[in-house]
């Protein structure tokens, strides 16, 4: 994007006052021109022909057509980077991970209690979301069959899953931006008697666990949001809840994880850098690291650790990563042994499976 061009966004709520107040705060930001606002999916389509925003941002729950159904509408038409925004509810989050499986780049959230102090704090957040969204390529959406609803369980009905018995192989997926629709896909490619795999997606409290379950109707492993104390097992997916960090342990023969709360690590809780270290120190040539699509460093330097612990390490390349940044730092510090496209990540951990023996 041209350095002296503003990001031309147009915001879409039921709500006028949420509108006045998304105009207000993007617009404090220089770089963003709100160029119109829309109060429903009907006045937004007739927006975005006459105004041509670069990014939208959308409300996750509104009359006569939800987000999802819009986008599922308007990405195969009008590719645009969207934003959503979204309430911390139960149906909230369910629209929410729908919306980022039908073209949604990301989301913020509203304020829920102490609305002054989390309106500034949400307003920085989606001035950084809107301004990353803006070189975000969405064009591989246009023309696509609309995605369909559902949550899919038929990748799962089939399998067998496998039975519980220890492993000394690990599997460890940092993500961030864009990461919850790749981990989908290589989780579902991966089959029911692969390592134990453990994942940091940077999202928050409340999301991770419906993403777990979603991802276990979705799999022929058994996904779970982790709770300390649970083994990496054959067969097994572990995903750090949305507020604490994720550790790997050893206890004699077993590898089990630890979550705990703390200070932010590289900004985030939890921290793939955190994972990682810990996979480093304690799984070391029996581990597989890695990077998907994802905004900042966090982990790169982690994966460092692991492949000087003998792991073997892999991070996501440019063309399939919705934001090539955790998986280009990765890269280029050194940890990740090589780029590879999301389609064949799930090839990559076998082959490196087979060549640990």
């Amino acid at each position: 994007m041209n350095a002296t061009k503003k990001t031309r966004v147009l915001v879409v709520d039921d709500s006028a006052l949420v509108r006045n107040m998304l105009t207000r705060g993007l617009s404090m930001d220089p770089h963003i021109e709100v160029v119109g606002s829309a109060g429903d999916p009907f006045q937004a389509r007739d927006a975005i022909v006459k105004l041509r925003p670069d990014v939208l941002t959308l409300d996750v729950e509104m009359p006569r057509m939800d987000g999802v159904q819009f986008l599922r509408k308007l990405m195969p038409q009008f590719p645009l980077p969207v934003i959503m925004v979204s309430s911390l509810t139960q149906r909230g989050s369910q629209i929410t991970l729908d919306a980022l499986g039908a073209g949604a780049v990301d989301f913020v959230l509203k304020p829920d209690l102490d609305l002054a102090k989390g309106l500034e704090g949400m307003m920085i957040e989606i001035r950084s979301k809107v301004r990353m969204a803006s070189r975000v390529d969405v064009r591989h959406w246009k023309g696509r069959a609309p995605a369909a609803g559902g949550n899919g369980t038929a990748a799962a009905q089939n399998t067998v899953r496998a039975l519980p018995r220890t492993t000394d192989k690990v599997i460890a997926i940092g993500a961030s931006t864009g990461g919850t629709e790749a981990i989908r896909e290589v989780i579902t490619a991966l089959p029911a008697h692969s390592p134990g795999v453990v994942i940091v997606q940077h999202m928050p409290a409340g999301f991770t666990k419906m993403f777990a379950e979603r991802l276990n109707a979705q799999s022929a492993m058994e996904v779970k949001e982790a709770e300390s104390g649970d083994r990496v097992i054959t067969g097994r997916v572990l995903v750090a809840p949305g507020d604490q960090h994720i550790q790997l342990v050893r206890s004699g023969g077993e590898y089990r994880v630890v979550c705990r709360f703390g200070q932010r690590v590289c900004g985030h809780r939890p921290s793939v850098e955190v994972l990682f270290r810990s996979v480093a120190k304690y799984a070391g040539p029996n581990a597989i690291g890695v990077m998907m699509t994802g905004m900042g460093h966090d982990g790169a330097d982690g994966m460092v650790k692991m492949r000087e612990s003998k792991s073997r390490t892999m991070a996501q390349d440019e063309r399939t990563s919705v934001v090539f940044g955790m998986p280009k730092e990765a890269y280029q510090r050194g940890g990740a042994e090589q780029l590879v496209p999301l389609q064949n990540i799930p090839d990559v951990i076998k082959t490196y499976l087979e060549e640990m023996g």
